[in-house]
């Protein structure tokens, strides 16, 4: 049985009678996250505020379904959430042009030049500190160790 579910509400101006509503559990497994994510994400302002039932139980719709997918694409583009918040109001606002949304996501590639680079001076730098070191003896004559403790006297003492 499908978990989905068409709920009038005796609310003034019936603003469910049409709309398909889900429980917390369904926004979850249909958006493919966990229950918590969407309270973060609530908590956070990233989904909108959810209306109540009397009960207490929030009342969501397919658009924070999907919104909770929109932010979890942003995430798999290395987008922050302060970034995907960003986005989401360039989104909303009616006089976001294209060229705004480029410009986020030019600046995202840029950033992701730049750690590129930095992961692969880290790269080099490991490779480099593997390579010194043969495996054999004391810690006290650990190339590695010794790199990562430059002129530290604490270092020195506890190898």
């Amino acid at each position: 049985m499908d978990k989905e579910r068409q709920i009038m509400w005796n609310t003034p101006d019936n603003k469910y009678s049409d709309i398909t509503t889900f429980k917390i559990g369904e926004v979850a497994r249909r958006a493919d996250v966990n229950k918590e994510t969407v309270r973060y994400y609530e908590k956070r302002g990233l989904i909108p505020e959810p209306d109540r039932r009397r009960s207490g139980y929030r009342i969501f719709t397919q658009r924070h379904i999907d919104q909770i997918k929109f932010i979890k694409r942003s995430q798999e583009l290395g987008f922050t959430l302060n970034e995907i918040q960003e986005l989401l109001d360039l989104r909303m606002d009616e006089e976001t042009t294209c060229s705004q949304i480029k410009t986020e996501a030019e600046e995202k590639y840029q950033d992701v030049v730049s750690k590129i680079r930095d992961l692969k001076r880290i790269k080099a730098t490991l490779t480099e500190l593997i390579d010194s070191c043969s495996g054999q003896g004391p810690k006290g004559d650990c190339p590695i160790l010794e790199a990562l403790e430059g002129d530290s006297e604490t270092g020195k003492k506890l190898r």
